[in-house]
């Protein structure tokens, strides 16, 4: 019995190990294209050129002269990386603040239309952002906030909120009431009991929507070359387009470059938060 119960297991951890090398392999080959691209951007931005698209050949800075000398008829780096920074912070603290508020009433409050509001919220957030241009224009030229980063940025927000808010409320929602309970029958009011004990307990959910709603901001596009035209209030993306411009007369090297340039503070900053992205397979996406 003891053999044959010794068989089962080495069989079962077997198996085990031929399907964890198996999922490890399938990995490594969808995460190939995404490797070699981004090795492919950093060897060319440090290349005078790649033979046969693929081999760097002389090595240089002259592809990062942008840091410390303005491109011709671009305005300069660090006042565009400026905005970039401005627009993703703004973005991830209206998000936080109004998803935080939100998501505990959705949560915890039972109203009419709660469940029509969850419903709608998940609608609001699946339409494209480019269905919604005319209108938006329209909205943001009778308030003077066109051409503005901060007709943008309160644009932005707006439609980052109903997907923080959701994120929350499934935070919320893990809580029992016995700990809200407790607060009160120690003499707290309700919004104390919010503020000291509740938004403590889900700094996780926080950390969360404040890490959708930075990565949001810094990768806008379509809003920012939509309504913004002055050089002065361009953002990285925006600047980006405009180094592209007539693909036939691309400098490549500056392009990869200021591509990597843009890519950096992102990957800095999901190295520091992404163990935060976890909590939402574990304790955000439940109930």
């Amino acid at each position: 019995m003891t053999e044959k119960k010794y068989k089962i297991t080495y069989f079962q951890r077997k198996k085990e190990k031929i399907t964890r090398i198996i999922v490890y392999v399938v990995l490594t080959f969808i995460s190939l294209p995404i490797i070699l691209s981004y090795m492919w951007l950093i060897l060319s931005s440090f290349s005078n050129g790649m033979k046969y698209g693929i081999i760097p050949q002389e090595f240089t800075l002259e592809h990062w002269r942008f840091l410390w000398e303005s491109v011709k008829g671009y305005p300069n780096i660090w006042s565009v990386t400026f905005n970039t920074f401005i627009v993703a912070f703004l973005v991830m603290a209206f998000e936080v603040f109004v998803s935080s508020f939100a998501g505990y009433a959705l949560s915890r409050f039972k109203f009419k239309g709660r469940v029509p509001i969850l419903k709608g919220i998940l609608v609001l957030h699946s339409f494209p952002s480019v269905s919604l241009l005319v209108a938006i224009y329209y909205v943001l030229n009778t308030l003077n906030l066109i051409n503005t980063l901060g007709g943008v940025i309160l644009l932005k927000a707006a439609l980052e909120i109903p997907w923080g808010s959701w994120i929350m409320k499934g935070f919320y929602d893990q809580l029992p009431w016995e700990i809200e309970w407790a607060g009160l029958v120690d003499g707290y009011t309700r919004i104390q009991v919010f503020r000291k004990i509740i938004l403590p307990l889900v700094k996780p959910g926080i950390a969360v929507a404040a890490i959708f709603g930075f990565l949001s901001g810094w990768s806008e596009f379509i809003f920012i070359n939509t309504f913004i035209l002055n050089q002065q209030t361009w953002t990285l993306s925006r600047y980006i387009k405009g180094i592209i411009g007539d693909f036939r007369f691309v400098d490549y090297g500056l392009l990869t470059s200021i591509s990597l340039f843009y890519i950096i503070p992102t990957l800095i900053f999901f190295l520091f938060t992404n163990k935060y992205l976890l909590e939402v397979n574990i304790t955000g996406t439940k109930g």
